[in-house]
């Protein structure tokens, strides 16, 4: 469960980074592979914030090992983040945005995703998406 204000009990085992990569008014959606923890379900390019690293530093990277992506800190906006609470742990979620204007080449990682499409923020709801993505984009884009 997402909490836009931080919950009274809640103490996060790390922090995750994802980004809204859009073109064209679509959004950037990884299909997940099976083996993967919520396998075969879409999500964002995502990943745990390393140890040292800023949060803007983990976005760039994880969109880059991700889909092969390079994107520079100035073309980023954060915005915002949300505090996920699951009955086992609690982490931090910090939400990008990157608007590019051509549609660029995907290099997905194989071991992490096994398709990706441009899709919609409204249409992407159809999907069978990660937990909470919904929500996330639902606030994000006013739906």
């Amino acid at each position: 469960m997402i909490h836009t204000e931080k919950p009274d009990i809640f103490d996060p085992i790390f922090e995750v980074v994802s980004c809204y990569v859009e073109h064209d008014g679509k959004i950037l959606l990884l299909h997940r592979q099976d083996h993967k923890s919520e396998g075969d379900c879409w999500g964002l390019p995502a990943g745990k914030v390393d140890e040292g690293e800023s949060i803007a530093e983990a976005v760039i990277r994880e969109v880059q090992e991700e889909t092969g992506q390079k994107i520079i800190e100035e073309n980023l906006n954060y915005v915002g983040k949300v505090y996920v609470k699951y009955p086992d742990y609690d982490f931090i979620y910090h939400i990008f945005k990157t608007v590019i204007s051509e549609e660029p080449i995907i290099t997905l990682s194989e071991g992490e995703h096994k398709a990706y499409q441009w899709e919609a923020p409204a249409k992407a709801m159809d999907l069978k998406l990660v937990r909470d993505l919904d929500e996330c984009i639902k606030m994000t884009y006013s739906i």
